[in-house]
């Protein structure tokens, strides 16, 4: 909130351009935030979309995260004001693609209990199969 500060003395001093570029390194800070947050739950929902994959079943709670983690999404990337999104499809698809080896190590860990190493699993599941998957159900 120190920023606002600023940008409230800024403002009464008269310096617009100053104020105007605090306000970007806000807007800034706020969709880096944002990326991040879409990154992370990017990352647990391909670990279920891989688990189900590799493994041909689901469970509830698989089902449940799948859920949430879309909706997650889809909260953090709506604009509430202006309408629209901070990100669009490539750029979803940027994050995710980034995201899916991260997801792959962790799938790893938890599908077949944990016997097969990430390269064994990324062959049993086709990635871009995958990440066209999440990045349908986070735009429906």
């Amino acid at each position: 909130m120190e920023e606002l500060r600023e940008i409230r003395q800024l403002l009464e001093q008269g310096k617009i351009h100053e104020a105007l570029l605090l306000v970007d390194e806000l807007e800034e800070m706020s969709l880096s935030d944002k990326i991040n947050k879409i990154d992370s739950y990017g990352v647990i929902l391909l670990i279920h979309l891989i688990k189900q994959k590799a493994e041909k079943r689901s469970t509830r709670s698989w089902d449940v995260s799948i859920e949430n983690t879309v909706r997650e999404i889809n909260k953090i990337n709506k604009r509430r004001k202006s309408g629209g999104f901070y990100l669009n499809q490539a750029e979803l698809m940027d994050i995710l693609q980034q995201g899916y080896q991260v997801a792959l190590k962790r799938a790893a860990l938890e599908a077949f209990e944990g016997r097969y190493e990430a390269q064994e699993l990324a062959a049993m599941v086709n990635q871009q199969e995958t990440l066209a998957e999440a990045l349908e159900l986070i735009q429906q």
